[in-house]
């Protein structure tokens, strides 16, 4: 039993849900209500149910269940395709990998449909899954097709020679034109779902730089030196600036924009390789997707 406590008024029970659980898609969480797993104040309310500011909600998280996990025909955006790998321009609010309660929809289930092999190191549940984005983190990421790819890819980004770099919208108006985020990061303490700087955590590196200036927002580019889990949005939130949208990290809820963005602006810009068998040096590039650019065009229009 999972309980949360509502922060601002008038927003749908199920989209409160969904965003403080980022592994569960907006339509597992609505199953979740309609199946009596979720409780406002000891009662049961229906999906479209707006919250109070105080509200107490609890959430009854099923036990997980073997599954099989089948292909889907869910629209991909491909960069990049061949026999070895796949390099797809992941949109925001996929997950990734099926995980406990979310079975259908993920980037997995669209993969196996569009590819006839994946890799199988990393098991049932994640086929040619190297590295993840977050749900709610959209942008460039590769797949392996094969276990040879698989062992290659996941040695450069072991290695470092695997190059990530992303933009964010985040808070607040960063006085240094760059610099390098360091903090070990591991398990939140006291909220077992986020991460945080811990002293027992893994290290982790971010290097970023200022792109543009909003006053009350700056557009930033982050690279990664290490790939932790929530690495950017831990870090930046760490130095006082966290992601605009960001419902785990942001401003706990205590300010709302009127951005129409679903979870964090973050996204993935690019990706740098070796190819894991003709060892070509390949970069694939994105653009920021159509919410962040909304939102720059209205901090360009009112800037002052």
């Amino acid at each position: 039993m999972v309980s949360y406590e509502a922060v601002n008024s008038g927003e749908r029970l199920d989209v409160f849900l969904t965003e403080q659980n980022q592994d569960f898609s907006r339509s597992h969480v609505q199953k979740l209500i309609a199946d009596g797993k979720v409780m406002v104040n000891g009662q049961q309310r229906k999906a479209n149910f707006k919250l109070t500011a105080g509200d107490e909600i609890t959430l009854e998280i099923p036990e997980a269940v073997e599954a099989e996990i089948l292909p889907e025909d869910i629209p991909l955006d491909i960069l990049y395709e061949d026999k070895d790998i796949i390099v797809i321009n992941k949109a925001r609010g996929m997950v990734v990998h099926p995980a406990a309660g979310v079975f259908s929809g993920t980037l997995v289930n669209a993969l196996m449909h569009h590819c006839t092999d994946l890799s199988g190191i990393n098991g049932e549940l994640r086929p040619g899954i190297v590295h993840r984005l977050d749900k709610d983190t959209s942008g460039v990421m590769v797949a392996a097709k094969s276990d040879k790819a698989h062992l290659s890819l996941a040695q450069q980004i072991k290695d470092k020679t695997a190059h990530r770099i992303y933009q964010a919208i985040v808070y607040g108006n960063i006085k240094e034109e760059a610099g390098i985020i360091k903090g070990d990061i591991g398990r939140h303490p006291v909220d077992r779902k986020k991460m945080a700087i811990v002293q027992d955590g893994k290290s982790a590196v971010t290097h970023f730089k200022v792109l543009e200036r909003f006053g009350e927002y700056t557009l930033v580019e982050c690279a990664l030196e290490t790939g932790r889990t929530h690495q950017i949005r831990v870090h930046m939130t760490h130095i006082g600036h966290p992601l605009v949208g960001d419902p785990k990290y942001g401003t706990n809820g205590k300010r709302k924009d009127n951005f129409s963005i679903q979870g964090q602006a973050l996204h993935s810009m690019s990706l740098e390789l070796d190819h894991p068998v003709t060892g070509e040096r390949m970069t694939f590039n994105t653009e920021l997707p159509e919410d962040m650019q909304k939102i720059l065009r209205y901090l360009r229009n009112t800037r002052k």
